[in-house]
């Protein structure tokens, strides 16, 4: 796809044709608010102004809030758009199948894409082909991937499967001694079945990794609690904390047959010696039980945390519904205490294992040559985000390895009771990484990366020098293998710098 600024007059023609036969369609006449926004974004595509397609002017302009709009804590743009992607695939996955054309905005950005459904012609043979140098393996794929993004929760994804076969990407460098194969099931965001329930919320909201989360329901007892706190530590979405649910309450939460993984979201924003209430660790105690089975015994948020206003997501697979259809949650306080919940979502479960996790260090979702689904950063305490727009060397990826966070940093990973396998991807930068060298001062230098990393306190990698192990190329992949969660149910991964800085661009947490 072009950009408008470069398309030709023909092609955008198409475009407004293709966006004129959508609005007039019966799903989008019967959503006034989804129809005012895709034209919205679109006549700004059509101008050559998809640079100004942000999520404040879209709030500020579309949406009618103001100056002040703060998208941290209003996320009315990312609700909408979240359901114009599930308009738009569910519309191209009834009355507009048959189209040529379709409109798509993919996972994490706002720009309209119109994609062409035809077949790609058949390459020339080497003496007839045009003496300008074709598109790069990568990029081509990250197009595709950027395109079906967008509907992959729904049939959308399936059409851009079957029209684009995947290709495998070489195999990472085996260069840890121990590292061993381990079979990985090839999964997406969430397909299916899956409920998010902000607790104590009255209103939806749309995460960085663009899922989507209702308001409260499904409850019966407790109070809704809503609290100031600005910063809560290990998430990119801290007003996703700003509401709970306390006392002594359940929710019986109506499921299809089958089995599911649960994670359940807490906050501790009363205790604490930055809060308001008296107390810490031993302030609240609470039992936490599915369908009459505990979960959780004598559960401390703040200890299991690590903190008051700390994130802490405990995850259990392997859960049904009861003979009912629902699944039943209880929360019960101890000792004359309420028992607190700020979240919960059931996802499509693999059985009792958990599910793969991947993260990358930005902050929008991201689809990997290798057809897996990354969340945006998550779980992650100190250290600096940062990006880069040379491309490294060493893969036919090099969109995965734009972003890393660095500094002195750990992430607490949630995990169930197993034993896994934690992949870690780094991307060393041979012209310099960049490092200001004071304040005011523009000019950048070279800054080593010498580090370790530990897992729940046990080294795993030791006086790792970045720039010396990347050496043909820049990319770097290392794995450990037989890793177990602590006691809080965290695989806590911590980057500390010997020489310079910690780095780290990807994480990936499979159960063996």
């Amino acid at each position: 796809m072009a950009a408008a600024g470069h398309a030709e007059p023909m092609e955008v023609e198409a475009w407004r044709e293709e966006l004129r036969t959508v609005l007039e369609s019966r799903a989008f006449r019967q959503a006034p608010t989804l129809s005012h926004l895709l034209g919205y974004l679109c006549e700004k595509l059509f101008s050559g102004e998809s640079a100004q397609i942000k999520e404040y002017s879209i709030g500020v302009e579309m949406f009618r809030r103001g100056a002040e709009f703060d998208q941290e804590t209003d996320s009315i743009v990312r609700v909408e758009v979240n359901r114009l992607r599930k308009r738009l695939a569910d519309y191209y996955a009834g009355e507009g199948a048959s189209h040529k054309l379709r409109i798509v905005i993919p996972v994490g950005q706002y720009v309209p894409n119109f994609v062409s459904t035809l077949p790609e012609p058949e390459t020339k043979p080497a003496a007839e082909a045009p003496a300008e140098k074709a598109a790069p393996a990568w990029w081509r794929r990250r197009w595709v991937w950027g395109a079906g993004a967008a509907g992959v929760a729904v049939l959308a994804g399936g059409v851009w499967f079957a029209a684009h076969p995947r290709h495998q990407a070489p195999q990472p460098l085996q260069t840890h001694p121990q590292a061993q194969t381990v079979p990985e099931p090839l999964v997406g965001p969430p397909p299916g079945d899956e409920v998010r329930i902000l607790a104590g919320s009255t209103r939806s909201y749309a995460d960085h990794a663009d899922k989507l989360w209702s308001a409260d329901t499904w409850f019966t007892g407790g109070t809704e609690v809503k609290n100031e706190a600005r910063y809560i530590a290990r998430t990119l979405d801290p007003s996703f904390y700003h509401a709970s649910r306390e006392g002594q309450f359940r929710y019986d939460i109506p499921l299809k047959r089958g089995v599911y993984e649960v994670h359940l979201y807490f906050a501790e924003t009363e205790y604490g010696p930055e809060n308001t209430g008296v107390g810490g660790e031993g302030s609240r105690l609470m039992t936490v039980r599915a369908n009459g089975q505990p979960l959780l015994r004598h559960f401390d948020v703040m200890a299991d945390a690590g903190g008051e206003r700390i994130a802490d997501d405990r995850v259990f697979p392997g859960l049904s519904p009861a003979n009912d259809g629902k699944l039943h949650l209880e929360f019960v306080g101890e000792n004359g205490t309420n028992a607190t919940l700020s979240a919960i979502e059931i996802l499509p479960g693999l059985g009792a294992r958990m599910r793969p996790q991947r993260l990358l260090a930005r902050q929008t979702p991201y689809y990997s040559n290798d057809s897996h689904w990354w969340s945006p950063d998550n779980y992650f305490d100190g250290g600096q985000m940062a990006s880069y727009s040379e491309p490294v060397r060493g893969t036919d990826d090099p969109e995965l390895y734009e972003t890393e966070r660095w500094g002195n940093f750990s992430y607490a990973i949630p995990a169930a009771p197993g034993r896994y396998t934690v992949t870690l991807h780094f991307a060393a930068r041979h012209r310099g990484w960049d490092a200001p060298l004071g304040p005011g001062v523009q000019e950048t230098t070279r800054v080593a990366h010498i580090f370790n990393v530990f897992c729940n306190g046990k080294a795993i990698l030791e006086n790792f020098d970045l720039a010396k192990e990347a050496q043909g190329s820049d990319v770097v992949v290392r794995k450990a293998t037989g890793l177990e969660p602590n006691a809080q149910g965290k695989l806590l991964l911590n980057f500390v710098p010997v020489q310079g800085y910690a780095s780290v661009t990807g994480i990936e947490v499979v159960e063996e």
